[in-house]
């Protein structure tokens, strides 16, 4: 099957097509499909026109053209539809029904009705995230976030199949109209051999360290959490475990990292963290088999609920036993008590009383990171996934 990805951001700034789109495409290309991968570098200019090919998928950048008020936005969805016809594609799969990807899929639903695209050509959309909750937290304008909300229902009611990353974005999915036979629940997921040498990698580390402080790690780009519950959490810790270090590992897209500092600052806690700021993925895993306990704080919000969280993700497979809020799809990639431990959304002294129940058991701590390491691996690879992601192709 040949198969043009598109996507609606470039592969750095959001995680929509580096995180999602690429690894299915790669997933696809080993199972000899034939995969372009066409990017919009909007927000990374710099590769305007290259292209490439990484693990058989044929990555694509569009040329950008004229940053003019309107020309741009058109010009780039007109070379996003062009090339996506000059492939001999079976299946066009649009990575959000927003943005540009949105506007692709716009173009070629009305090209196919007129017969100006192939009949057979199927049309996919994928949802990671709900994107009428995000207009509530972008500083969009009143008309984009109209344009936004109308993009999302038009593109899922008007696609043969949609994947969703989520169990509640299948349940919001369904409720636009669209019947539940066509929607597709791909979650995120790692690859086979990702962070599989952490758990040697944790006993050098334990060999090399000066003294037995306990590390608590944050891994995260700081939009899923107020940054206050932070702080509460880590004073309730170190009222009871006061040599417990938290090491903070990530970026925010707005600087939230820095703000984060100054709170801790402000509470007399900055002598307990390590910021490291964004680290690249071949060094992760140095960082994870520092941690005895890792935090994933996750209020309860539409956002929150509907998203699929890479980074827990990647935190459980590196068998780091992880406490996180029972939000949304936290639940359906730790079984509490088993594979971690999941508190009651936003409760700040039940997380602090999770983590210090975890660093005063380390039996419990390696039985847990073992489990979530073992059911990452056996649930949630990117070969098992892609399955789902066919069957969505096949169907109807």
């Amino acid at each position: 099957m040949n198969i043009a990805m598109v996507g609606t951001f470039g592969l750095y700034r959001k995680g929509t097509v580096r995180a999602r789109a690429l690894p299915l495409a790669r997933a696809l290309a080993a199972r000899g499909h034939r995969v372009w991968l066409l990017v919009p570098p909007w927000d990374s200019p710099w590769e305007s026109g290259c292209a490439w090919v990484q693990d058989g998928v044929q990555i694509i950048h569009a040329n950008l053209p004229s940053r003019l008020p309107g020309i741009f936005h058109l010009g780039l969805t007109l070379h996003l539809v062009r090339q996506t016809m000059t492939l001999p594609v079976d299946v066009v799969h649009c990575f959000k029904p927003k943005g540009y990807a949105g506007l692709t899929h716009f173009v070629l639903w009305w090209l196919r009705l007129a017969g100006l695209a192939k009949p057979q050509l199927r049309l996919v959309v994928d949802e990671d995230d709900w994107e009428q909750a995000w207009n509530q937290i972008e500083a969009y304008s009143a008309v984009q976030k109209r344009f936004f909300a109308w993009q999302e229902v038009w593109g899922l009611r008007h696609a043969d199949s949609v994947t969703v990353a989520s169990q509640e974005l299948r349940r919001l999915v369904a409720q636009t109209g669209v019947p539940f036979d066509r929607i597709f629940y791909v979650p995120n997921g790692v690859w086979p051999d990702a962070f599989a040498n952490c758990a040697a990698r944790r006993i050098v580390v334990r060999a090399d360290k000066k003294d037995n402080s306990p590390i608590l790690l944050l891994y995260s780009r700081f939009l899923e959490f107020r940054l206050e519950r932070v702080v509460r959490i880590l004073q309730q810790v170190v009222a009871h475990q006061p040599t417990a270090r938290l090491l903070v590992v990530g970026k925010g897209l707005h600087h939230e990292e820095a703000e984060l500092a100054s709170l801790l600052c402000q509470a007399g806690l900055a002598d307990k963290v390590t910021f490291v700021g964004w680290v690249a993925s071949e060094r992760l895993a140095d960082y994870f088999a520092m941690a005895d306990v890792g935090l994933f704080p996750f209020d309860d919000t539409p956002v929150n609920r509907a998203k699929c969280s890479v980074k827990l993700i990647e935190l459980l497979a590196a068998g780091i036993p992880v406490v996180a809020d029972a939000v949304g799809q936290n639940r359906e990639y730790i079984l509490d008590g088993e594979s971690g431990l999941l508190v009651y959304p936003e409760d700040d002294q039940a997380f602090a009383e999770a983590v210090l129940y975890l660093l005063r058991d380390a039996s419990l701590r390696v039985r847990l990171g073992t489990a979530a390491a073992q059911r990452i691996r056996a649930h949630f690879e990117w070969p098992r996934l892609v399955e789902e992601v066919e069957r969505a192709y096949n169907t109807g």
